[in-house]
């Protein structure tokens, strides 16, 4: 096999890397920036239309979970939250495919956008009341961290039920890539000849 050859999925693994980095940060930066400002020019129980019947911004602190749930126990919201974004962090080395690791990487947007407020907003650190804005009817208020961990759970729970592998399939034959250490192509070298 060229050298040629090689580097193509090492490209493509790079770029697929930093797609993810770079969605990951985006989709933080926007859940930080939108809470600051609606903390910077909101006042608390506040709410703005946006489209009339439809959307909503409405100024809310959550020190519990979805639907205000667990609102006495604010700090075992913080060590989950910390608990998955290790998790995440471990499995993302390992995922192959696009629809992974961009599924992780939103996932771990949304997780540490909540963490930050936890960590870093009043009452305390570990106890902070997590920023909710996005109003919408018959539903929960919500942020866009909170989209985020909605969406990309979705998204793993298609991948897992359609037997999607984290690690990934090779385009050839459908199976599992095999791991870079030439083990496989020592293994089944009829594999690999032309």
């Amino acid at each position: 096999m060229s050298s040629r050859s090689t580097a193509r999925p090492t490209r493509a693994r790079v770029g697929l890397v930093v797609s993810a980095v770079v969605l990951g940060a985006l989709l933080y930066a926007a859940d930080q920036a939108s809470k600051a400002w609606v903390v910077a020019h909101m006042v608390e129980g506040q709410r703005i239309t946006v489209i009339p019947d439809l959307l909503w911004w409405r100024f809310l602190r959550n020190p519990g979970a979805a639907f205000s749930l667990g609102e006495s126990v604010t700090w075992v919201f913080t060590l989950v939250q910390a608990a998955v974004a290790v998790v995440v962090i471990r499995l993302l080395p390992r995922a192959r495919s696009a629809a992974w690791l961009l599924s992780l990487a939103g996932l771990l947007a949304g997780v540490l956008g909540n963490l930050t407020d936890r960590l870093f907003r009043e009452p305390g650190f570990g106890r902070g009341h997590v920023v909710d804005f996005i109003s919408v009817p018959h539903f929960a208020i919500f942020n866009i961290a909170d989209s985020c961990i909605c969406v990309s759970i979705a998204v793993i729970a298609v991948l897992t039920l359609r037997g999607v592998p984290l690690e990934g399939r090779s385009p050839e034959s459908g199976t599992l890539a095999p791991a870079d250490d030439g083990r496989a192509a020592a293994e089944h070298p009829e594999e690999t000849r032309p």
